[in-house]
């Protein structure tokens, strides 16, 4: 399982409107509009693959700071085991509704951050976004709680979608270098 952190300013290499998907004469959604919502989500969904090929899908709090979205999970969780075999993951955050809004979907790779210093600087972060429910500490590489330790991890952008979801509906594709 990786265990170096992505950085770096980051801009889609390319930005596709699919006019299959989108009303006629739909614009792209801008990427800093899908970065917008990444970091409003309370709450987001990370699809991720058990050793057996069979898919796994639960939500969770995450995090977009700088160029990634970073989440945790204890390391008994069915996540972590499964990121063990394939750190490949889908994240995707959006509203319930068909009509209003944007949806955004991330696909890349899950690597562990395991830095002291970087975790204790994301802790604060959780905690600032969603209150002291998310209070951590940092030892050894991973995020102490009542709970026991919660091991964190980077996902930055392979690709991405912008669904957005009343007239006009678009769907826009982000690609990444």
């Amino acid at each position: 399982m990786p265990s170096q952190e992505p950085s770096g300013a980051r801009e889609p290499r390319t930005t596709d409107v699919d006019a299959r998907y989108s009303s006629e004469g739909a614009a792209a959604t801008p990427w800093s509009q899908a970065r917008e919502a990444l970091a409003a989500a309370r709450l987001s969904w990370i699809s991720t693959v058990r050793p057996d090929g069979r898919p796994h899908v639960t939500p969770l709090s995450a995090l977009w700071q700088g160029d990634a979205l970073y989440f945790s999970t204890g390391p008994d969780e069915r996540k972590a085991r499964n990121l063990e075999a394939n750190p490949e993951v889908v994240l995707t955050t959006g509203t319930n509704l068909w009509d209003k809004g944007l949806d955004v979907v991330v696909e890349g790779t899950a690597v562990r951050v395991t830095d002291d210093a970087r975790l204790r600087e994301l802790a604060a972060a959780w905690e600032e976004k969603y209150g002291g429910f998310f209070h951590y500490e940092v030892r050894d590489g991973c995020f102490q709680h009542e709970s026991g330790q919660a091991y964190v991890f980077a996902v930055t952008p392979r690709t991405a979608f912008g669904f957005g979801k009343g007239e006009p509906f678009s769907q826009t594709r982000y690609r990444f270098a």
